[in-house]
């Protein structure tokens, strides 16, 4: 059994693949995020297809990621002798472009003795679940799959390749793709692939602005959403897994490799944290498409190509992580209405209007879309939705969806009068209106918190965001009083859970990561940043040795679960960073 905690990602923006520390690439997805799976012991331990270099007595390795980068080396100590696997995707600037193919590259290669090793590729066709039929060359394996071919090349005989183990005594090379041969020798591919791309990361770290506490997490944390980033539409996938459940049996399994508007929007302020702007750039062309219908009436995801085919199903030839089922393919929240997406995308956009450096991106394409999109939210402000965690049962006002509605209507009416927009006044009327409506239905006087519902008496976590939004002066006491409330109520053994009543599903179970992240945020910016700090630095501890975050985390077991390494974890520790860390100046 492989732990979360025994993995590591590696991705180029393309692809991505898990490789844990017995030396398996247990999940990747060929040629993008959304495809079917190429390898999927994740979900099956026997027969759902790995590429994999093991010590010839299967022990356990240790992984690190080579510091500044994507790339990740796993280290195994034998009683025969020492090894090391580095496992990357390329990606490098290449002819005045990016290279970043649909590839993953495997070098092994001896430290001390002479360790023997076995070596095995067996992809499967895809969700069916079945071996691929091969057909081997002199130097590689073609795979044949029902929607395109995959190619294993590599230097390693072929003959140990599924066999018996054999003695490591130098340098070996894999490269495991779609059927593409190289262009030159596959040992010069490599090296030069892994020199590139080394380089590539470390430059792009240079890049990365970074607090001068828990600089180390804020800095995986930024690779690891980099890597959640399908460069080639500006997608921003929620995970790049599918079904890991939130909790052991709880059938909360759920495909995350798909485009949440929500989440793109916080992995922007994320990046805008690290002055990283491209991202925003990239992913501002992709709303334009998704929201190209007038109005629009968008959903709460989309595919990474801008298509909404998520059509939800159980894909019934894998058991699940851990043997925990049913694992889902495609995500029904698709069809809901979640009205809060409004919001968060007029928020993504506003910087374009209120942020001089990105004058250029300022165009009529864009002012309409930002108009459209906040006359819906002011039009769904109060009305049933399935909210912030796409609640499965009956829809009711959410107060999250509310609040986003609200900031919508508040940021374009600051855009309005500062680009002399007809009618300024009308958004920031309808801002009021919306404000009123909060403070009348979802404060909650008897409890002392705004609730999660209108009318309702139920926490939820997601109230902490009212602080980060500017709902209130930071001086009113109903904020310090929903956060003490959210913190009292929603605890699990020192972790913020989301809620904790029946959501149509029953009862969740573990702690959500984002969301004690969103505390140590709230309590920050309240000024309480000695607590802030007190509990930022028992957050990190839940990481695993990598550095890497799942949905979810079990405090007694001390163990991550949902979907790894998921982009809101990251983005809610970056955002925690850079709100209790000291400024620069205070430091230097």
């Amino acid at each position: 059994m492989t732990r979360l905690e025994d993995m590591g990602l590696i991705g180029n923006c393309q692809c991505s693949a898990l490789v844990s520390a017995y030396g398996d690439v247990v999940w990747s997805c060929l040629p993008r995020f959304d495809s079917e799976p190429a390898f999927a012991s994740l979900l099956h331990d026997d027969g759902g297809g790995a590429l994999s270099i093991r010590p010839a007595l299967g022990e356990k390795g240790t992984q690190r990621y080579i510091e500044n980068t994507n790339v990740l080396e796993t280290t195994f100590h034998c009683a025969d002798g020492v090894f090391r696997v580095l496992d990357f995707a390329p990606r490098f600037r290449r002819y005045d472009r990016m290279y970043r193919a649909s590839q993953l590259v495997r070098i092994v290669e001896p430290i001390a003795g002479t360790p023997r090793i076995r070596v095995s590729c067996e992809p499967v066709t895809g969700w069916a679940r079945q071996r691929c039929e091969s057909i081997a060359g002199s130097n590689h394996v073609r795979y044949l799959r029902p929607e395109h071919a995959l190619r294993l090349t590599t230097n390693v005989p072929l003959a140990y390749l599924g066999g018996p183990a054999f003695a490591l005594v130098e340098k070996r090379h894999m490269v495991f793709g779609l059927d593409v041969s190289l262009e030159d020798t596959l040992e010069e591919t490599c090296d030069r692939f892994l020199a590139s791309t080394l380089a590539h990361w470390i430059q792009w770290v240079k890049q990365c602005n970074v607090p001068p506490w828990y600089q180390q997490a804020v800095i995986r944390s930024a690779l690891v959403l980099k890597l959640h980033c399908f460069e080639d539409t500006g997608a921003i996938v929620a995970a790049t897994t599918c079904s890991i459940p939130e909790a052991p049996g709880s059938g909360r399994t759920w495909d995350y490799r798909y485009c949440w508007l929500r989440d793109g929007y916080y992995s922007l302020n994320a990046f805008r944290l690290l002055g990283q702007f491209e991202e925003r750039e990239r992913f501002l062309h992709y709303l334009i498409n998704v929201a190209s219908l007038d109005p629009p009436n968008l959903a709460p995801l989309y595919r990474i190509d801008g298509t909404i085919d998520a059509n939800e199903w159980v894909a019934t030839a894998f058991a699940g992580f851990e043997g925990h089922g049913p694992v889902r393919v495609g995500n029904a929240a698709a069809a809901q209405a979640q009205h809060d997406v409004y919001g968060e995308m007029v928020l993504a956009l506003a910087p374009i209007f209120l942020d001089r450096r990105f004058v250029a991106e300022r165009s009529s394409a864009t002012e309409a879309l930002i108009k459209r999109l906040a006359d819906r939210a002011i039009a769904v402000a109060g009305t049933p939705d399935a909210g912030i965690w796409e609640y499965r049962s009956a829809a009711v006002p959410q107060t999250f969806s509310t609040l986003m509605c609200w900031a919508a209507a508040d940021r374009a009416a600051r855009i309005a009068r500062l680009c002399n927009w007809p009618q300024p006044e009308r958004y920031a009327a309808e801002a009021q209106r919306i404000h009123a409506d909060l403070t009348q239905h979802a404060w909650n006087a008897q409890r002392g918190t705004f609730v999660g519902t209108h009318g309702g008496d139920s926490l939820d976590a997601s109230m902490l965001q009212a602080i980060t939004l500017r709902f209130l002066p930071r001086s009113d006491p109903r904020l310090a009083s929903t956060v003490d409330a959210i913190r009292k109520e929603l605890d699990r053994d020192g972790w913020l859970m989301r809620y904790r009543h029946d959501d149509g599903l029953g009862h969740p179970e573990l702690a959500f990561l984002i969301c004690t992240f969103w505390l140590i945020e709230a309590l920050a910016q309240l000024g309480r940043v000695d607590e802030a700090r007190e509990l930022m630095e028992r957050s990190l501890a839940c990481a695993s040795p990598l550095g890497l975050l799942a949905e979810d985390y079990d405090p007694r077991a001390g163990r991550l679960w949902g979907n790894f390494p998921q982009a809101y974890s990251h983005v809610g520790l970056i955002h925690a960073a850079f709100a209790t860390a000291p400024d620069w100046h205070d430091e230097l």
